[in-house]
Order: structure tokens, then C-alpha cells, then sequence
């Protein structure tokens, strides 16, 4: 089984946000992967126990997905070490994420360079953080997330075919 790991800021937006689209998509692909893929999500300053922003709640349930017992996860080096592939919203992220597990380098990614080619460290790299701001910001960054979990899932399901 291959382990997915998002993480952002409080894991009650974005984070759950990919996690909710990658389960989606994931079930909607199924047929085509040869091993399962667990998905979930945590937040380097998280408040456990918070649940995910009613405009997060609501973007999801569109897609099918419901959220409404997700509770947020302060990220554990333990959860780091049992992932394969951590997909972070921000450069930040990954910074937090290296300076507590140095060894986790080769898979900690920014969830807009999946699939570029492009210097990682370019600009426009980071997902926004929606929280606090309008709807229209949320549904700009719910855009931004799908684009990357789409391209995610090109990796995901190339790597996992049978």
C-alpha cells in the first residue's frame, strides 16, 4: 500500500481540501491501480481536534465528499516516516518539514510542482492559505488543489497500472 500524506498550516483547509479530492479521484480510478493508496493530512501548527472550514465542508460535499467528521491533525514525525509521498502546500512546509526529518527530502514535494519540470523553487510554487478570506478565495485555491491532485493522480495511477 502506498501512503499520501498533504500537509499545510491547520489541516482545516487545504490539506483536507487534496485530501478529500485525492480520495475521490482515487475511487473513481480504482480499477486501474494495482496496489491501494491510503490518503490523509495533517497541519505543522494544526490544533488537534478542529474541524475543517465551513467553506472547505461545502466544496467538498459538492464533489461527494463529506468531511464533516474530519478532525485536524497536528503533523508527527511519525506520520512523516510512515508516508511515502508528503505533498506540501507551501515552500514553508517543507522547510518545517526537513528541519524536524532531514531524511524525509526525497519525498516531501510541493503539491504545484507535481508533474513540472520547471525549478521547483520558481515563483507562484505555494497554495495559497484560504483561511479567513472570502469564498472567492477558497474556490480559487479548492482550483488550484484539484489542478495539482489531477496531476498527482497522472503520477499516482502511472505508477501504481497495472
Amino acid at each position: 500500500m502506498k501512503r499520501v500524506l498533504f500537509v499545510c498550516t491547520g489541516n482545516s483547509c487545504r490539506s483536507v481540501m487534496a485530501q478529500g479530492l485525492l480520495q475521490h479521484r482515487l475511487r473513481q480510478l480504482e480499477f486501474r491501480l494495482r496496489e491501494p493508496i491510503e490518503v490523509s493530512s495533517a497541519g505543522v501548527f494544526a490544533i488537534e481536534g478542529m474541524s475543517p472550514t465551513k467553506d472547505t465542508l461545502a466544496m467538498l460535499q459538492r464533489e461527494g465528499e463529506d468531511f464533516s467528521s474530519h478532525m485536524s491533525r497536528m503533523l508527527t514525525d511519525e506520520m512523516l516516516r510512515h508516508a511515502d509521498l508528503v505533498v506540501v502546500m507551501e515552500r514553508f512546509h517543507r522547510d518545517e518539514i526537513l528541519r524536524r526529518v532531514p531524511e524525509a527530502k526525497a519525498k516531501v514535494t510541493l503539491l504545484t510542482s507535481v508533474g513540472r519540470s520547471a525549478d521547483p523553487d520558481g515563483p507562484d510554487v505555494d497554495v495559497p492559505d484560504p483561511i479567513g478570506k472570502p469564498r472567492e478565495v477558497y474556490e480559487a485555491c479548492f482550483e488550484t488543489i484539484r489542478q495539482g491532485v489531477e496531476q498527482l493522480i497522472n503520477q499516482l495511477v502511472r505508477g501504481a497500472s497495472s
